[in-house]
């Protein structure tokens, strides 16, 4: 009897199942098949797995989208910096050139009076006349510059390369006026006072040029290189001129 209820609950146990050491049931027929509970496990493994790679992808696509939507934020606020202190400096340069113009016109405006109260009382030397003269020409009033250069040329009892400045004055003065051949007429006197007068003959160069006189321009610039072989003025004008010069050639040209 005994061994009978042995026999009877081992068949029961095999009924049943035993489990393996891979966890999968085994019938009493010999066949295999897998416990529910680790199919149970695995799939939520793998789904708690999938979630966290998910999780972590998105993290880090996030975490560089972040990096470079910081990048692009610096880069505008370094073009806004950029621009800032470009107009900073701009505003800076144009306020020092406003004051320094506003100086200039002050002391101008100083020296004129004092120097117009001195020809009114009738004691000015022919120097004072000449610094006058040169005064209204830098103020741009040509005709009253005209007229103190002249008066200045009739008391002049200085030196002939002295007073080559003042007829060279009085040329800028005519020039700028409008009256180019008496404007040449200054020049070519201020050059014959004092042949080296490197500005005059740059000035007479210019008025030549103007008046259309293209070979006497190109005669008056290279005075100036003989005196000045690098005057950066003279050479690129002579340069020019010898190319206008070279084209009219066989053609009637003062």
């Amino acid at each position: 009897m005994k061994e009978d209820n042995e026999r009877d609950n081992k068949n029961r146990t095999l009924d049943l199942g035993t489990e393996d050491f891979l966890g999968n049931i085994v019938i009493q027929d010999g066949t295999k098949r897998k416990n529910p509970l680790i199919w149970v496990s695995s799939l939520s493994c793998g789904v708690t797995s999938w979630m966290f790679f998910t999780q972590a992808a998105y993290s880090a696509e996030e975490t560089k989208f972040n990096a470079v939507y910081e990048v692009g934020e610096l880069f505008e606020l370094g073009i806004q910096l950029t621009y800032l202190l470009l107009l900073l400096c701009l505003l800076g340069v144009g306020s020092f050139f406003v004051i320094r113009q506003v100086l200039v016109r002050k002391e101008l405006d100083l020296s004129a009076k004092e120097l117009q109260e001195q020809v009114r009382s009738g004691v000015a030397s022919a120097t004072e006349y000449f610094e006058l003269g040169a005064v209204m020409l830098r103020r741009k009033f040509y005709p009253a510059a005209t007229k103190y250069l002249l008066q200045a040329i009739e008391k002049w009892d200085g030196n002939d390369q002295d007073l080559a400045q003042v007829y060279n004055a009085l040329g800028v003065s005519y020039v700028y006026d409008g009256k180019l051949e008496k404007g040449i007429s200054q020049f070519e006197t201020a050059v014959k006072l004092q042949p080296g007068y490197v500005t005059a003959w740059n000035n007479l160069g210019d008025a030549y040029e103007k008046t259309k006189k293209l070979k006497s321009a190109l005669k008056a610039f290279e005075e100036v290189l003989l005196f000045d072989p690098n005057n950066k003025i003279a050479r690129p004008r002579r340069d020019a001129l010898k190319d206008r010069v070279n084209m009219y050639k066989g053609v009637p040209v003062k």
